[in-house]
């Protein structure tokens, strides 16, 4: 018996999507409390949700009284309810019953693209996807072949004894530092995994990491990567066959990756069916004919860094600042001497880019704002300077996110063949499919030199206006706006309205 004499019970952190779903997925008799700072301290019985859970200030929690704790995902670990536990697991543990194949998509930047991709693949052969990309695992199907789950560096932090059967990682950059403490910590959450996994299970990681402890003593086949065009070498894939084009390559190539390991193929044609959503590198014009870029979602330096890849080579206006998360930016700016930039500061950390612009001897406009910002890039940013067949380009391709390249037709679906994934068969992960790749695309020097002509292709194939603006703020948006997706709708609204 616990405090008050109750008898034990089940505790979650916080009132999020996460924990609220658990909440959901328990209703006999009420099995959670959940503790929130929203919630005010008892006098007496404590209210009680639709399902019957408790609803408790943190203050009240006893670590004595609870068997379990499941916080959610953003909880820091200097909460005072995360240093009182004593049982705390997270979401993956406590649905580590799920019987079919658990792929886990982690890393910076691409998670979310990366997933849906994935499933787009996936989802004739029964899979389905959650986690970080906004289904928590409660309400995914138990019952399904596949979960293919967008798994954060904060679930990775709490994660105990869950492990995947695949695992991807696209490139670890400096993020959520003020989160995790320091970049090293957050590094040992996103390799963890590579520690707890199985024989017979695979991993595909970015070749820095081939050396770390991690990776040296995980049990699970390790596939490192360097580039794009080394993957595509590594499992026998034609990159000119793929519209996408960087930082959405990576991306693409890794969900071709994961169909070949499960089910020995690689749907280039469906996957190009893939639509990128918006705030992503989302291009557009405005009544002049200039180029704008929606990349609100760059949320980071290494995101921001990959937006500035795929437009070298022009004059770039770009609007920079927000929350930055307590993330050096010097190795960013160190970046910038690359490229052909005007700078416009916006946000809570304008003094630091103004600073950092003088340092590195940078213009800057210090802006605050964004409105401002759009106003300040509008006089200085020419009219629309491209041929008339660099415009029936943009038109063609609709200005999409998709980065589209026209650099190979893409073949039509081939029929679905009979391997099918059973539920709870994992011996496909580790069968002869699982380590032929290499075996499959030893084709010779052709290939692998058809490949990096290819991607040299992918990394010139931009649109040829000479000068751009670009919203790719290397931080979080939540110091002005409610989401990065409200800050992307203000700056296209504002682009609407100029003259």
């Amino acid at each position: 018996m616990g405090k008050k004499g109750r008898k034990m019970k089940k505790s979650l952190f916080g009132y999020g999507l996460t924990t609220r779903a658990i909440a959901e997925h328990c209703q006999e008799g009420g099995c959670w409390d959940i503790y929130d700072d929203k919630f005010e301290i008892s006098s007496g019985a404590p209210k009680l949700d639709e399902f019957g859970n408790a609803l408790l200030n943190p203050s009240e929690f006893d670590p004595a009284a609870s068997e379990l704790e499941i916080p959610s995902p953003g909880f820091p670990p200097h909460h005072e309810l995360v240093r009182k536990a004593r049982n705390l697991i997270s979401e993956y543990d406590y649905f580590d019953d799920y019987e079919g194949l658990k792929i886990w998509i982690s890393g910076t930047n691409g998670k979310t693209t990366t997933t849906k991709m994935m499933q787009h693949l996936l989802e004739r052969y029964g899979s389905q996807m959650g986690g970080n990309v906004g289904v928590p695992l409660a309400k995914l199907d138990k019952n399904a072949k596949i979960w293919a789950l967008e798994t954060s560096s904060f679930t990775l932090h709490y994660t105990k004894h869950a492990r995947p059967d695949i695992y991807v990682l696209l490139a670890i950059t400096p993020d959520h530092l003020s989160w995790h403490g320091d970049f090293a910590e957050y590094e040992r959450a996103k390799l963890s995994p590579l520690l707890a996994m199985r024989e017979g299970s695979v991993a595909l990681i970015p070749r820095a990491y081939e050396s770390s402890a991690a990776a040296q003593n995980s049990l699970a086949r390790v596939i490192c990567y360097e580039d794009e065009a080394d993957l595509a070498q590594k499992f026998g894939i034609d990159l000119g066959e793929i519209k996408f084009r960087t930082p959405f390559l990576i991306d693409a190539l890794l969900a071709l990756c994961v169909e070949k390991i499960l089910f020995d193929r690689c749907d280039v044609a469906r996957l190009n069916d893939f639509v990128i959503e918006g705030n992503k590198l989302e291009e557009f014009t405005d009544a002049r004919g200039r180029l704008w870029v929606n990349d609100t979602k760059a949320t980071n330096i290494d995101a921001c860094a990959q937006a500035l890849k795929r437009y070298a080579g022009r004059k770039i206006h770009l609007i920079l600042g927000g929350d930055d998360k307590g993330v050096d930016l010097h190795p960013l700016f160190a970046e910038f001497k690359k490229y052909d930039l005007q700078i416009y500061a916006i946000g809570s950390n304008t003094d630091k880019i103004v600073r950092l612009c003088d340092e590195y001897k940078l213009p800057c406009v210090r802006c605050e704002i964004l409105q401002t910002a759009v106003s300040e890039i509008s006089k200085r940013y020419r009219g629309a300077d491209f041929e008339k067949s660099d415009a029936d380009e943009l038109k063609v391709q609709n200005l999409s996110a998709n980065g589209g390249y026209n650099g190979g037709k893409a073949k039509k679906n081939a029929k679905i063949g009979e391997n099918t994934l059973q539920k709870g068969d994992h011996s496909s992960v580790a069968s002869d499919n699982a380590s032929s790749p290499k075996r499959r695309t030893n084709d010779g020097e052709t290939r692998n030199s058809q490949n990096s002509k290819n991607f040299e292709n992918f990394k010139n194939s931009m649109h040829s206006a000479s000068e751009i603006a670009l919203l790719s703020p290397a931080c979080a948006s939540l110091d002005q706006f409610k989401s990065y997706a409200e800050r992307g709708e203000l700056f296209k609204k504002q682009v609407a309205q100029l003259g």
